[in-house]
């Protein structure tokens, strides 16, 4: 069960597939299941169109516009979100995260004797029901708002979890699997945090056979079973490292764990574990097993791996970036190949109710992409009369060539227009 790393907040059918020689056409669908049959099931009926050719150069899969982005009150996926649909960078061989994927990949089948199933092409847009219900996220959850998820409509999102396919995995008698893909919150704009990332989640059964020679009770056997699991696969990508573990909470495993190692002269959280909630496999079908499930981010343990600074560089098709990894290759370090200068521009202004730092974000996004390196709170007050102001700054920066003040001016005017247009805010 996929636990972000890079967010806290949330825990962390035909399938896209790419041949040898490129694209293959197939029909586009969500996973089913028998109780969703919802608007996302009518996904799967859609025929694929001609790809990009700029996305089939890298190896990406080409998902229609009107798939996920529509003129629906309960729509809130933006163009910049579509755009990185499909890109699949986890499935490029030469790329970080397809490089950790399969490093991770390569201890499972060593140390399982390729017990492990693995899915790396599932679809990433599922049902409400797929993403929270079925790994029992609460109704009131604040994963579900608007404010967190990206919602195709009001029964379709895109996963926030590689979690999302566990339950039809589960039912399609599948006990020990892996499960890698990207997917999408709404968050903040900084070095670490980006709306599009990738995780990989695991899940191992047991039957009463495997615990009951053992003298302990199923729970504890199968912890005792995931923590030498994962602390071999910690050994496996950062070598002989000093390691800890923390218990924590997650509604979907009981008890639940966090993996710390120290590596370079720190803690690092590694991932999030635990034993399954039994009520996610009786809805699966499997009374009478227990289960572990761990999830950890890709780009989280990339970046410290291959000594990347800033998560937009996963998405940069500069040769400066892409031609210093290799196939196989962990653990290479990144060199940095320019240090144009940042531009800091502040907004400020009296917030409404409704407002939230996640959708100041999105308008940023939405206007500047990737040239948003940061959004900061910078100060705020409220006056004898109640309102509140807020300033913010915005860091413009691009990693592959200097910004002009034309075009920095031009980005800042737009974000001012539509922050007052669309937030609800009186600019000051």
């Amino acid at each position: 069960m996929a636990m972000s790393l890079a967010q806290a907040t949330l825990f962390s059918r035909t399938s896209l597939f790419l041949s040898r020689n490129g694209l293959r056409r197939f029909t586009f669908c969500v996973p089913s299941s028998s109780s969703s049959s919802s608007s996302s099931d009518n996904l799967c009926r859609k025929k694929w169109r001609q790809p990009v050719a700029s996305v089939l150069e890298l190896g990406g899969v080409k998902i229609a516009r009107e798939d996920v982005v529509r003129d629906d009150p309960t729509n809130n996926v933006p163009d910049i979100i579509f755009s990185r649909l499909g890109m699949q960078l986890h499935r490029r061989d030469q790329h970080p995260l397809g490089i950790l994927k399969n490093a991770i990949f390569e201890y499972f089948d060593t140390s399982y004797s390729n017990k492990f199933d693995k899915f790396d092409d599932l679809c990433p847009i599922v049902s409400v029901k797929q993403n929270f219900d079925d790994v029992l996220v609460p109704a009131d959850h604040v994963s579900r708002s608007y404010n967190d998820t990206y919602y195709i409509d009001s029964q379709t999102v895109l996963r926030c979890h590689t979690s999302a396919h566990q339950a039809e995995l589960l039912r399609k008698e599948h006990t020990h699997f892996l499960v890698t893909g990207d997917v999408y919150r709404r968050d903040s704009i900084d070095s670490t945090h980006y709306p599009v990332f990738h995780q990989m989640e695991g899940v191992r059964v047991f039957s009463p056979d495997d615990w009951e020679a053992s003298g302990i009770d199923s729970t504890s056997y199968a912890a005792e079973d995931l923590k030498k699991c994962l602390e071999g696969l910690a050994r496996h990508l950062f070598g002989a490292v000093e390691m800890r573990w923390i218990d924590t909470y997650f509604p979907f495993t009981n008890p639940s764990f966090e993996l710390e190692i120290y590596f370079q002269e720190k803690w690092l959280e590694v991932l999030g574990c635990g034993v399954m909630e039994q009520e996610i496999l009786k809805r699966s079908g499997k009374v009478n097993n227990v289960a572990w499930a761990f999830g950890l981010g890709l780009e989280r343990l990339a970046m410290v791996l291959f000594d990347i600074p800033d998560i937009r560089l996963f998405w940069s098709t500069d040769e400066r970036f892409t031609s210093q990894f290799s196939k196989g290759q962990l653990g290479v370090k990144f060199k940095p190949f320019s240090k144009f200068p940042p531009c800091y521009k502040d907004i400020s202004f009296w917030i409404s109710e409704s407002f939230t730092e996640n959708n100041l974000c999105e308008i940023v996004r939405g206007i500047a992409g990737d040239l948003a390196e940061e959004v900061q709170l910078i100060d705020n007050f409220t006056n004898k009369k109640g309102m509140t102001s807020h300033c913010y700054r915005i860091a413009y920066r691009s990693m592959e060539r200097s910004l002009t003040d034309e075009e920095i001016n031009e980005l800042q005017w737009n974000v001012r227009e539509q922050v007052q247009s669309k937030l609800n805010v009186v600019l000051r």
